[in-house]
C-alpha cells in the first residue's frame, strides 16, 4: 500500500510539473521598444519549392505612427504572380507591437485570418477551434520580426552573442514560443552595398516541422531585417535579401 500511495504521489506530482511546463510555455515578457521609421523594403527572391528553384521580389510595407501600426508582405514569383500575401495590424501598447489582426493569402488557397480580440482577451484562428489567452506582448507571424527590431532599436547593448529572445507568436491554426538567438554579427551584400548585419537564429523545437528562420538586422539601417532566409525539414528553403528601402 504505501508504494502505492508513492507511486500516485509521484504521478501526481509528475502531473503538475508538466501542468506547470505547459502553462510557462505562454511567456509574457515586457521589454523597452522603438519602433523602427515607416518605410518600403524591396527584397530579391531566391527559393527551392518541391525540387523547383524559384526567383522573384517581395516587398514589405511598414507603418507605425498615431499608435498604430500595419505591416504587409507581398511576395511575388516568375510565372506564378502572387504566392503569398500576408498583413497584420493593430495598436502600439506598453508590450510594443499589439496584434489585432493577422490574415494571409496563400496561392491557391483561400485567406485565413487570426484575431487578437483585446475585449475578450482570447486568440482565435478561423482555421481551428482552437484559443489562447491573451496575456500582453503576444505576436502573429507577420509582426513578430517588427517586435524583435523594436526591442534591438531600444536595447542594442543587450543583443549580443548567445543572448535569447523569446516571444509567443500565434500562427495559422495555433500559437507557440519562439525563441531567437544571437549568433553573431556579419558582412553581407545587398542591393544597397555590403552591410554589417546582426544574425539571429529561430529554431523551431525538435519536435515541430515548422520552419526555422534565419534573419540578419542592421543597425546601422534603422535595425531593419536586411535578409530573412525560411528553411523546412527538407531542406527547401526561401532567401530574401534587400534590394532597396524608401522611407515613408
Amino acid at each position: 500500500m504505501r508504494k502505492r500511495l508513492q507511486h500516485l504521489a509521484c504521478g501526481a506530482l509528475l502531473a503538475l510539473m508538466l501542468a506547470g511546463a505547459g502553462a510557462a510555455e505562454h511567456i509574457v515578457i515586457k521589454r523597452p521598444v522603438e519602433m523602427a521609421p515607416s518605410a518600403e523594403l524591396t527584397y530579391s527572391i531566391k527559393a527551392r519549392q518541391k525540387g523547383f528553384s524559384i526567383a522573384g521580389e517581395a516587398t514589405v510595407g511598414w507603418r507605425a505612427g498615431g499608435g498604430k501600426y500595419a505591416v504587409r508582405s507581398v511576395t511575388k514569383a516568375m510565372l506564378f504572380g502572387t504566392i503569398i500575401d500576408n498583413r497584420s495590424e493593430g495598436a502600439i501598447d506598453s508590450f510594443g507591437l499589439a496584434p489585432v489582426t493577422f490574415t494571409e493569402k496563400r496561392i491557391r488557397h483561400d485567406p485565413y485570418t487570426t484575431t487578437f480580440d483585446r475585449a475578450a482577451k482570447t486568440i482565435s484562428f478561423t482555421e481551428s477551434k482552437e484559443t489562447y489567452p491573451l496575456l500582453g506582448g503576444e505576436q502573429d507571424r507577420a509582426s513578430v520580426s517588427w517586435q524583435l527590431v523594436a526591442i534591438a532599436r531600444a536595447q542594442p547593448e543587450k543583443f549580443v552573442a548567445g543572448s535569447e529572445w523569446v516571444f509567443f507568436v500565434a500562427g495559422r491554426r495555433d500559437a507557440e514560443p519562439w525563441t531567437f538567438r544571437v549568433v553573431k554579427k556579419e558582412t553581407l551584400r545587398t542591393g544597397i552595398g555590403q552591410v554589417e548585419a546582426l544574425h539571429l537564429l529561430r529554431l523551431p523545437p525538435p519536435d515541430s516541422k515548422d520552419q526555422s528562420l534565419d534573419i540578419w538586422l542592421a543597425p546601422s539601417h534603422e535595425w531593419y531585417p536586411v535578409r530573412l532566409r525560411f528553411t523546412d525539414n527538407e531542406e527547401e528553403f526561401v532567401d530574401q535579401v534587400l534590394e532597396k528601402i524608401a522611407r515613408k
